[in-house]
């Protein structure tokens, strides 16, 4: 999306509600009377802790991973996260059956490295530049790239959270 002036639509969302419904959840909302108070305003949260990999990632990822081609699939998928977009990605890749591979900083938690190789992700752990390292590994392997935010599908994704609250808040 960068250097774009492509928008995501109401529609885009709603098409990627129903790509990713059987693969996500549909988390809980509350509201925070403390909160509200503080702003004066009635406040809801939505609690994306319940997800799949315990955030809100996997939904703009399972769509991206759903506009890509059989043949894009088998070559497989590269990212760079510090941990939920890593975590997200190799379970939606392991979910499309698409290898994937994803860049990670040293210093990145330990919990959510081995959380990604558990969820099928192959793990570079790197103290260089994460996208450089990531566009040379897509480049070595013929892998598409899957960017954390930077795409109008992991956009769409990602706005059915959106989507889901203006739907259920009464």
């Amino acid at each position: 999306m960068t250097n774009s002036t492509e928008l995501v639509s109401l529609g885009d969302i709603r098409a990627a509600a129903d790509v990713i419904a059987p693969n996500v959840h549909r988390t809980p909302i509350t509201s925070s009377k403390y909160l509200g108070d503080i702003t004066g305003s009635s406040l809801y949260l939505k609690l994306e802790m319940f997800q799949k990999t315990g955030s809100f990632k996997p939904r703009g990822v399972l769509n991206k991973m759903a506009s890509l081609t059989d043949e894009e699939k088998g070559r497989g998928v590269v990212s760079l996260s510090a941990g939920n977009h890593a975590q997200a990605l190799a379970y939606a890749a392991t979910m499309a059956g698409a290898p994937s591979v994803i860049v990670m900083p040293e210093g990145a938690v330990r919990a959510k490295v081995e959380a990604t190789r558990g969820y099928g992700g192959e793990v570079i752990l790197t103290d260089q530049d994460l996208l450089k390292t990531a566009l040379e590994v897509q480049r070595e392997r013929g892998m598409t790239l899957v960017h954390p935010f930077d795409d109008l599908h992991t956009i769409a994704g990602t706005g059915t959270l959106g989507l889901e609250l203006i739907e259920d808040v009464p």
